[in-house]
């Protein structure tokens, strides 16, 4: 993945983020919340990478560049913000119940995913043969809606306890 990929992306999902925000109506505090947990969230897929990398699970190549690592967490920590604004209404209103849901549904759809993306783009990341690195893909899906929701709530508190910016007529 190439410098100008990565920024191209962190300018989508920044665009995402805004529109993501405004039809879920969330406050700043909310917003402040989401990019607490992309932060955090970014931090840990970068060591998932490395993890990854050195169990021979996947490979992904550097550009050579020294600011590629923090381009890519800054790249995680942004592109988690819809999922984490989305994730914060379905715990709003189905709860325990809709976190679990959204954390399996993550962790199914995530390798298929990743691994749809690597086949059309392979120089941005290839995963080695075997279930191991489709379990281990799974597992940084998992973590990415549980990271980004205990962040959220040490941050912004418990979903169902945040008010709605615009109340309805």
């Amino acid at each position: 993945m190439t410098t100008t990929q990565i920024v191209l992306m962190i300018g989508f999902y920044l665009a995402a983020s805004v529109a993501v925000a405004y039809f879920t109506r969330a406050r700043l505090r909310r917003i402040v919340a989401a990019l607490a947990g992309g932060a955090v969230f970014g931090v840990v897929a970068l060591l998932g990478i490395s993890l990854g990398e050195s169990q021979g699970w996947w490979r992904v190549p550097q550009t050579g560049t020294s600011h590629f690592y923090l381009l890519l967490w800054l790249g995680f920590a942004v592109s988690s913000v819809p999922t984490y604004l989305i994730l914060w209404r379905i715990v709003r209103r189905f709860g325990g119940r809709g976190l679990v849901v959204c954390v399996l549904v993550a962790a199914i759809i995530g390798p298929p995913r990743d691994y749809l993306i690597t086949a059309r783009f392979p120089a941005w990341m290839t995963f080695a043969p075997g279930i191991a690195p489709v379990l281990a893909d799974a597992a940084v899906y998992a973590l990415l809606i549980i990271i980004g929701h205990v962040v959220m709530r040490m941050v912004a508190g418990p979903a169902p306890a945040d008010a709605l910016s615009r109340q309805p007529n």
